[in-house]
């Protein structure tokens, strides 16, 4: 018999966070989360996101084992604002078990019900800067921090309780040896020659926060046409600051200003955390961190998290100062491995970005939804 119970305590929250600990026990693939900032992000008292958002977290039960998981979201700003009557789910894990992922999918499509909501759509998170995605190519293929992982049953139990694909995303990684400076080098230079503008490199994290306003700003404004996006309200914005910031190396992190020091783009890359926080399993203390600083240092894969460009700015080749400084710094340190994050596959822009750089496609992922009826 499968029962379903909201985790509203501590313990119960605890127990909804490393039960993929145990579904994944033996995967090579599977990256941890940091189980104390997995319970942060989730707490109502800590996210922000809860400001405008609302969310009710799940077990599945067979006797008193836990056999699956489920996040209940709605975001308002979405709803309201972009009258998007979405119910989105989140934080899907599951046994290789219809029923249990049919009795998950149900609470949330009562709840869904409840508020008048018109379908179901996930697995997402709370906004645009959080894991989205059901793993559909590429399970052979180590995760990463910024994405989640899963069995390949997943998609199977979805098609099978009549749920469509809604959006579908890749993911490609790149080898630095075939990224040749000839694409943008040149054009770099008589970018900033003609629109005045100038690259920003940084030195020590403190001067990134200077300008990270500014940063979401950009990102906002160049990613809202995106058939995804959901604005990042103020409170939400100070959270990521303190969050990620920290995990920034900052030579992997550039900005690109006009004449009057005012941000037009900006490129993210974090260093690969992947294997570091497989050999953590989900705990900073009392060896964890060093893992995490070791590979800050010395990884040689590096992923591509974010990058925008106001619109008044794209396709005038600002990318290309982007890129050429990611190039000097890429080569200075060693850098055999660029991966790229999640993309839209409808994000014609962003694709075209990369077309030189002999991109291969790894991974795919998709979101499923279904009417409420």
């Amino acid at each position: 018999m499968i029962t379903i119970k909201e985790a509203i305590s501590k313990k119960e929250l605890k127990a909804f966070v490393k039960f993929p600990f145990s579904l994944y026990k033996d995967s090579k693939y599977w990256v941890p989360p940091i189980i104390s900032e997995e319970i942060r992000t989730l707490d109502k008292a800590v996210n922000p996101v809860f400001k405008d958002a609302e969310a009710r977290y799940f077990l599945a039960y067979k006797g008193d084992k836990i056999v699956g998981r489920i996040a209940a979201i709605i975001n308002w700003l979405e709803v309201n604002g972009q009258n998007e009557k979405k119910m989105r789910f989140g934080w899907f894990d599951v046994i290789d078990d219809i029923n249990v992922t049919k009795a998950l999918l149900e609470k949330v499509h009562d709840i869904g019900k409840e508020k008048g909501l018109e379908y179901i759509e996930g697995p997402v998170g709370f906004s645009n800067l959080d894991k989205v995605g059901v793993l559909t190519e590429g399970y052979n293929e180590i995760g990463s921090m910024i994405t989640w992982h899963n069995h390949p049953y997943y998609a199977e139990h979805f098609k099978t309780l009549n749920y469509k694909v809604g959006k579908t995303y890749s993911e490609n990684k790149m080898e630095f040896k075939n990224i040749l400076p000839e694409y943008f080098t040149r054009i770099q230079s008589m970018v900033k020659k003609r629109y005045q503008l100038r690259e920003l490199n940084f030195n020590d994290n403190n001067e990134i926060m200077q300008y990270a306003d500014e940063m979401f700003d950009v990102f906002s404004k160049s990613h809202s046409v995106l058939s995804s996006f959901v604005e990042i309200n103020q409170e939400q914005r100070e959270y990521f600051k303190k969050k990620f910031i920290g995990f920034l190396n900052p030579e992997y992190v550039k900005f690109v200003l006009d004449k009057d020091d005012k941000l037009v783009g900006f490129g993210i890359v974090t260093p690969s955390y992947a294997k570091a926080l497989q050999k953590m399993n989900g705990r900073l203390f009392p060896f964890g961190f060093l893992h995490l600083l070791n590979a800050k240092k010395k990884a040689k894969t590096v992923t591509f998290y974010l990058i925008g460009v106001l619109p008044e700015y794209q396709n005038k080749g600002v990318t290309a100062i982007i890129f050429e400084e990611f190039y000097k710094t890429f080569k200075e340190r060693g850098i055999k491995l660029c991966v790229r994050g999640p993309e839209l596959d409808d994000n014609i822009a962003i694709q075209q970005l990369w077309k030189n750089f002999k991109p291969v496609t790894h991974k795919r992922r998709c979101t499923f939804k279904k009417a409420i009826a």
